[in-house]
């Protein structure tokens, strides 16, 4: 069901652009500074939820074979350089080993490496041109322009800020910015 949400997310979002970019109403770097304003709701979320949840509820989990607190941060961390590496051939500095970032579980560490990638995002995107944002590139199975990744991506994180949120409210933590 994610995966067909997500497709038809992308869907609308391509032909929304589209529609806008025929009649010259916006150009791809329009549809870049809209995504940081969003990214940076999102993103500023999740690092202050990961800043509050406290340190021994990060092995939490809902149930067995559901990922735990930590997982869910590190699985965000890890698909913020993913997207940016696989799809836009943006690589994350040579110290970040992304692949193996599930495995890390010590509270400090996990919102230290989320911060960092969700810092390699912004900084990657906001350097993107208008060619960059539209040049084709292959996103599960389909070839759709660079500016589209980055829908995937924010769409990818709000899934799981949405997870984490009711993490934190089922272990009677009230995330800090609806307080």
């Amino acid at each position: 069901m994610a995966k067909s949400l997500i497709r038809t997310l992308s869907m609308l979002a391509t032909y929304s652009a589209l529609a806008t970019t025929a009649h010259g109403q916006n150009s791809p770097t329009d549809y870049r500074d809209e995504f940081l304003q969003h990214f940076e709701q999102s993103s500023m979320k999740i690092q202050r939820l990961s800043q509050t949840m406290p340190a021994d509820l990060f092995t939490w989990s809902p149930g067995e074979g559901v990922m735990s607190v930590t997982k869910v941060y590190m699985h965000i961390a890890r698909y913020n350089y993913m997207y940016l590496d696989e799809q836009l051939g943006i690589m994350a500095p040579p110290d970040v080993d992304w692949q193996n970032f599930e495995s890390i579980t010590e509270k400090e560490r996990v919102v230290e490496l989320l911060a960092a990638s969700i810092e390699h995002v912004k900084a990657a995107a906001a350097h993107m041109s208008a060619e960059d944002l539209t040049n084709e590139t292959r996103l599960y199975g389909r070839d759709v322009p660079g500016w589209s990744v980055l829908f995937q991506l924010i769409s990818h994180m709000n899934e799981h800020v949405g997870q984490s949120i009711a993490y934190a409210r089922m272990n009677g933590i009230v995330p800090p910015w609806s307080s």
